[in-house]
């Protein structure tokens, strides 16, 4: 989750956010939470610019001085969300990282629990794709046969002519 997200959840302001966790840096190794390269984060801004907080965000940025944000914004794992409590303590926090952390756990739940849909699904596409190969390498076999009774007609024609 990126760290504008969270300051929404957790009803701080992104900069107070981004300042507890860089008191205690030492809690958050690369990979609890890095920041997001200009490259990634322009790609994010376009993908959903439609999306409601981007939107609210790039809205509020745009009033006159302070258009654009100085910094590209940082990203937390799951590890980081848990650590992120440990670090702010108001009880708006608390809750919201809770519920996060149980959103976590279903979706980590559900994954497993359709895992064998999902490997059945792989194994329907696997079959098909071989069947479907026969069949265009025969449209293949076909294709190529008319291009050369095509080429042949085409060729200038050499020996004796009427």
């Amino acid at each position: 989750m990126l760290d504008f997200d969270l300051a929404e959840l957790y009803e701080v302001q992104t900069k107070n956010l981004n300042l507890a966790v860089k008191r205690n840096i030492k809690r958050f190794p690369p990979d609890f939470m890095f920041q997001l390269t200009t490259y990634e984060w322009q790609e994010l801004r376009f993908k959903v610019e439609n999306s409601d907080a981007l939107r609210l965000q790039i809205e509020t940025l745009k009033k006159g001085r302070g258009q654009h944000s100085k910094y590209l914004p940082y990203a937390f794992t799951e590890q980081g969300l848990a650590m992120l409590s440990g670090v702010l303590n108001s009880d708006k926090a608390i809750e919201a990282n809770i519920a996060i952390m149980r959103t976590f756990v279903f979706m980590r739940q559900f994954a497993l629990t359709h895992l064998e849909l999902t490997e059945k699904l792989k194994e329907l596409e696997t079959n098909s794709t071989k069947q479907f190969a026969d069949i265009y390498e025969a449209l293949n076999y076909l294709l190529q046969k008319e291009k050369q009774a095509e080429q042949q007609t085409e060729r200038k024609q050499i020996g004796f002519k009427n």
